[in-house]
Order: structure tokens, then sequence, then C-alpha cells
């Protein structure tokens, strides 16, 4: 099957557009309009439906496109693998990360890493933790960084970073700095992150094991990821939980404060994730060296004793 067909589709499916898709691809729209009469009639299905305004895939154009979708990553991973020959550090580096580290560890690492190896291109998406575990299974990602493991035997977790859950409260709260009862929290009014969410997963599951259930819990309102609960906080509208790399910046400058639960346990790992079948690429094999360095005492698989964000370059 040509790969370029499939691209095609990928293309005008993500666009919604034979027009855009064309300019994406650098060809004519009669070009793109062909390719996909031509995968059509190969599969023996209609893969698009062009009744609308916009274009969307039928019922066969979505199968069709997430096996495309694959069928290309694929052909991506042999080419890289084929230029890995030549020593050299380069080509993509498409990364996934959960809100916690995506929102600012990430970029920092990603773009210290670029600066050293300037033939890389590095993409990142920010979503939550079982979005991004959705994304490697896909291949739409080569790397996830998350908050919480969903074991598949297709998928590989790794330790990443030591992390901290807090307790996050406006400055001037009334438990700010105290150490709560279980019954306090139970009363705390509270902004959670949406399903999915590797914090949220994470708290909820240590909480069962003290008995507190996430019905007993007083829940506000649920705010998607970690900047629209950390500004809800700040807002004064509730507490929230979030992971200690989200909130550094904040608590620095004491726009937020942090309270603790008695007996609650706030030490995780984030984890990287990967598909076991498909090899690491030398530049992704470079980065997680380089973040293991970087991170220091802060990463599980290094022994070097330095800790804290990238600051002028350096996680220190």
């Amino acid at each position: 099957m040509d790969t370029r067909q499939l691209a095609v589709l990928v293309a005008v499916v993500d666009r919604s557009s034979f027009s855009v898709a064309a300019d994406q691809l650098g060809v004519t729209q009669p070009a793109v309009s062909l390719a996909i009469q031509a995968l059509e009639k190969r599969l023996g299905a209609r893969l698009l439906d062009r009744s609308g305004r916009t274009v969307r895939p039928t019922e066969a154009g979505r199968t069709a496109y997430r096996h495309a979708q694959r069928v290309l990553a694929a052909e991506g991973d042999m080419l890289r693998a084929l230029d890995d020959e030549d020593g050299a550090v380069g080509g993509p580096l498409v990364v996934g990360a959960s809100s916690g580290p995506g929102e600012r560890l990430l970029p920092v690492l990603l773009g210290a890493f670029r600066a050293e190896h300037p033939e890389v291109q590095v993409s990142l998406r920010v979503d939550d933790s079982g979005s991004i575990v959705e994304l490697v299974a896909d291949r739409q990602v080569e790397l996830g960084v998350v908050g919480a493991e969903r074991p598949q035997r297709s998928l590989l977790f790794e330790p990443f970073l030591r992390d901290e859950i807090l307790l996050c409260l406006p400055p001037g709260h009334p438990a700010a700095g105290r150490t709560l009862s279980l019954e306090e929290l139970r009363a705390l009014p509270l902004v959670v992150q949406q399903e999915g969410s590797g914090v949220r997963a994470f708290v909820e599951r240590e909480l069962r094991l003290l008995g507190v259930r996430p019905r007993d819990l007083n829940v506000l309102a649920e705010l998607g990821l970690t900047e629209s609960t950390k500004a809800a906080v700040e807002g004064g509208l509730g507490a929230c939980f979030a992971s200690a790399v989200s909130v550094e910046r904040e608590l620095g400058d004491g726009r937020l404060v942090t309270a603790s639960v008695r007996g609650l346990r706030t030490a995780r790992l984030l984890y990287t994730v990967r598909l076991v079948n498909r090899p690491a690429s030398r530049v992704l094999r470079a980065f997680l060296a380089f973040a293991a360095d970087r991170l220091g005492e802060r990463s599980p698989v290094s022994g070097e004793a330095s800790a804290g964000l990238v600051r002028g370059g350096r996680v220190g």
C-alpha cells in the first residue's frame, strides 16, 4: 500500500479540509482528491463524507485513519533507525506529558536538550495522564511522561522523577501550614482535576486506603488540569491537590501555601511510558540520558546529587 495515500488521508482528517491538507503537504488539491479516490478504491470503502461544509471521516474512514497513523509511525521508526547508523543526534522528538511535568519541567528540559542538539525537532503535547498513555499506544507520541501507571502488556512504564503531591491553599487560609485530620479534609472545599489526571488518581487511591471515598469529599468544582485548578485556588474558590513539580513557582512567590493531611502518603513517582515493541530512537535515548543527568537526585535512575528544576540551563 502507498504510504503517501495514507499520509494524505491523515492530513485531510486532521484538517477537515482537502485544500488545507494540500497546503500542508505541498501538493495541489486535485492531487489530494486523486489520492483519496485511489485509496478508497483500494480499500473498497468510502472513507470521507464530503457532503457538509467540512470534510468528516466515515466509520470506515475513522478505522482507516487509526491504522494509517500506526503505519506512518512505523515507517518513521524505520527511517529513524536507519538514520541512527550515522551516529548523529537529530530528527524529531515527539513527547507527551501530563499537566504536572508538562507545564514547566518538560519544556525546560526539552529546550535545554535542543540547545545541545540543534538538529533535533522537538514537539510536546500536554494532556491528562490517561490521554497521554492513549497517544503512546496509538503511536502518536514516542514517549509519554505521566503521573500514573496503567498496566498494559504493550506499554513499558519506567520511573522518571520523584515527585510529591501537595495540598495547596490560598494565602491566609486558616488551614495553611497545619496538619489536617481526615474529618477536616472531608469538610474542606476542594477543586479537583478532571478524570484521567494522574494527581487525582493518586490522591483517590491513597485516600481509599485511609477509608475516605471520593464522594465523601467536599468537591466544589472539577476544573480540567493543573493550570485551571491552581487559578481557582489562587482566586479563593477552595483547595486543590497538585504536583510539587507544577506549583514550585507559585509556592516560591507566595501565591499558594500548603497544608498536610494526617496519614496521607504524598510521595510518588512520575513515569515515562513507551511502546514495548517500538525501539527507542537515538534522539530519544539521548534525551533520556540527558534528563537523568539534569534531574540529578530527583531522578530515580540517576545517582548524581543535584536537584531542582532547570535554572540557567541546568537542573540544580
